[in-house]
């Protein structure tokens, strides 16, 4: 009899480990509790696979020798905590596609910048032409595609949802940003949980791997300081010069991996900001880690593109420049996003409060923000945090009104910047689809003006 495993959640993720089962010879049922997207119910049917949407089968789930979760699918859910009670093994796509690489894997995960970490570390690797791939949280999911080829590297963007599905998954680098606090609706509202499911990232780890991570960050030493990090260490700092790792003095960038030495001058990256800077000095020391030369480094750096809404120059028009940072989804992010700018800035922000404490952006907004919009459909606790601080304050639930109010009350040398530092949700599908609405505002009020 076929070993039988149950996927729960028909995502990406979700449906790339159904392929990958199936094709392994596994007996595969997927269940969603939503409703399954058109396109993956005509993959799932391609290929024979059974599935139900709408529902969770119990009778069906729990009789499986192993379930697959999606990561958006907590611990705590009824159906996965039966599962454990009965002994089912219940981990996620990555722990499950781990099984089937003979990759090196690069895991990268933090609050903030892994996504910029992640797809600079994969361009300076692929123009070094080493054989990598990327997966996780970007493009499509690892399962999905092993199903068809396999890669010497693995760069792989980790959520904390992702770390806890972990077993044996075993980085050979891994990557750790930034901890600030998020998502800890998940977390029992505990942000030491939280550290600790960042942290993990490195639990299974031995010296003759390598631990990247922000030393100057607290919460990450307080992580630190609870676990037996056994992986060679190459902590990232803007404090102070260390002998093995990365430092920025605000000048250059200095890094140190064992006996070689690279400077590398904010002049000479594509990226911009101190927060990029970081990013520069993550993906640099793990593509040297993995045999890229400085001088194709050095060329990369130049020619990267960054993902789409995080600090995306949109247009300029009548000397205001419009910038889409929809990705800012935390007060962190948006930190780093007011922090870049020496212009003044007219501040979109708003949405789905993640119960933010505002009051770090106040020193910043202080001196940089004179118009806040606030988009959203509640903007109480926005609009009272910087009462006082920004002169002007205005509010609306249309991404087109908040454009014109930006080119309006803009003059030539300002900024428009969204970066929400909140969800989406009230008024948009996500991120992507707040940030091209912003985009298409933008364009549509270019189109009128010139």
């Amino acid at each position: 009899m076929k070993h039988m495993i149950a996927i729960l959640g028909a995502g990406e993720s979700g449906v790339g480990a159904a392929l990958l089962a199936y094709q392994k010879g596994y007996a595969v049922w997927v269940s969603d509790a939503g409703k399954i997207s058109d396109s993956r119910k005509t993959t799932l049917k391609e290929w024979g696979i059974e599935f139900e949407e709408g529902v969770h089968s119990e009778n069906l789930i729990l009789a499986a020798d192993e379930i697959i979760k999606s990561p958006g699918i907590p611990p705590t859910a009824p159906i996965v905590k039966k599962a454990l009670k009965k002994g089912i093994p219940v981990i996620d796509e990555l722990e499950f596609a781990s099984r089937y690489s003979k990759g090196k894997v690069i895991a990268i995960t933090g609050t903030n910048g892994k996504t910029t970490t992640t797809l600079l570390t994969y361009h300076l690797m692929k123009k070094a032409g080493l054989d990598v791939g990327m997966a996780g949280n970007v493009g499509e999911s690892w399962a999905g595609q092993l199903v068809n080829e396999d890669h010497a590297w693995w760069v792989l963007e980790v959520s904390s949802f992702q770390i806890d599905g972990f077993k044996s998954l075993k980085p050979k680098i891994a990557v750790l940003t930034n901890i600030t606090p998020d998502h800890l609706d998940r977390y029992a509202y505990n942000l030491d949980n939280y550290i600790a499911s960042k942290i993990s990232l490195f639990k299974n780890m031995n010296e003759e791997d390598a631990a990247i991570y922000f030393a100057d960050d607290l919460n990450i030493q307080v992580g630190l300081g609870n676990i037996n990090l056994q992986a060679t260490t190459f902590p990232v700092m803007l404090t102070k010069q260390i002998e093995r790792g990365g430092y920025f003095n605000g000048e250059e960038i200095q890094l140190c991996i064992f006996d070689q030495k690279i400077k590398i001058k904010p002049s000479e990256i594509a990226l911009k900001g101190k927060h990029n800077m970081l990013n520069t000095m993550f993906a640099t020391l793990v593509a040297t880690l993995a045999g890229v030369k400085e001088d194709m480094i050095r060329e990369a750096l130049l020619d990267f593109k960054n993902v789409a809404h995080r600090m995306e120059n949109v247009a300029n028009i009548n000397g205001v420049s419009f910038v889409n940072d929809s990705k800012g989804t935390n007060v962190d992010a948006t930190a780093y996003a007011l922090d870049s700018y020496s212009d003044p800035l007219i501040w979109i922000a708003g949405g789905v409060d993640k119960g933010n404490d505002y009051e770090v952006l106040l020193p910043i907004v202080r001196y940089k923000v004179k118009i806040l919009i606030c988009l959203g459909k509640n903007n109480e606790k926005l609009r009272k945090a910087f009462e006082g601080a920004i002169p002007v304050i205005k509010e609306t639930q249309s991404v087109d009104e908040a454009v014109s109010w930006g080119l309006d009350m803009g003059e030539a040398g300002d900024v428009v910047l969204l970066s929400p530092a909140c969800a989406s949700f009230d008024l948009f599908k996500n991120y992507e689809d707040r940030g091209n609405q912003f985009k298409s505002a933008v364009a549509a009020l270019k189109s009128t003006v010139l």
